[in-house]
Order: C-alpha cells, then sequence, then structure tokens
C-alpha cells in the first residue's frame, strides 16, 4: 500500500512538474526571454496561509532543536528553484522509491 501511495504521489507530481514546465515555456515564448518561476511565489500564489504556516512551524518547532540554519538559507534555497525542478525531483524520488523490486532467481 505504501508503495501504491509513493507511486501515485510521485506520478502526480511529475504531472505538476510537466504543466509549471509549458506554464514557464508559454511566459518565455510571450516575452522573447527566458522566464522560470520560482516554487516560493508559487506557493504563496496557491495558498499564501500554509506557506507562512510552514514557516513559523519550522522556525519556532523545529530550529529550537536543530539550530537557526534551516529556514533561512536552507529552505528559502528550495523555495528559489523553478517550480518543475523541484516537483520533478520529489516526484521521480518517491516513484523511484515506490519501484516494484524485482526477485532474483537462484539457480
Amino acid at each position: 500500500m505504501i508503495r501504491f501511495l509513493s507511486r501515485f504521489v510521485g506520478l502526480w507530481l511529475i504531472a505538476g512538474a510537466l504543466v509549471a514546465l509549458v506554464v514557464d515555456a508559454a511566459k518565455t515564448i510571450a516575452v522573447s526571454t527566458l522566464t522560470v518561476t520560482q516554487l516560493g511565489p508559487t506557493w504563496y500564489a496557491l495558498s499564501p496561509s500554509t506557506l507562512l504556516a510552514a514557516q513559523q512551524f519550522v522556525q519556532r518547532r523545529i530550529e529550537a532543536y536543530v539550530g537557526a540554519w534551516l529556514w533561512d538559507p536552507l529552505i528559502m534555497w528550495v523555495l528559489m528553484l523553478p517550480t518543475w525542478l523541484v516537483f520533478a525531483a520529489l516526484g521521480f524520488l518517491l516513484a523511484y522509491l515506490g519501484r516494484r523490486r524485482r526477485r532474483r532467481a537462484y539457480a
């Protein structure tokens, strides 16, 4: 069940990456210059309250144990990456982790 869920979410993330890549390509063609949409502004446009809640959770709960380096610069660096790249990387990782393992036949 976990493998199925991992593959399912991975495939949806790969589909989202393709959509984000097509949107960036359309914007690039429209303005005749390379346009890349970052993950942070995309997340903020879709749901600003969850982005703020995630930031507060990391800064108040997690950084108390691991130090103040987690949100800024690490997560901020991830939020500045292209949306399609982050979705594709997570999607392929989850699809790979959820793959069916083949059994080796021993003679």
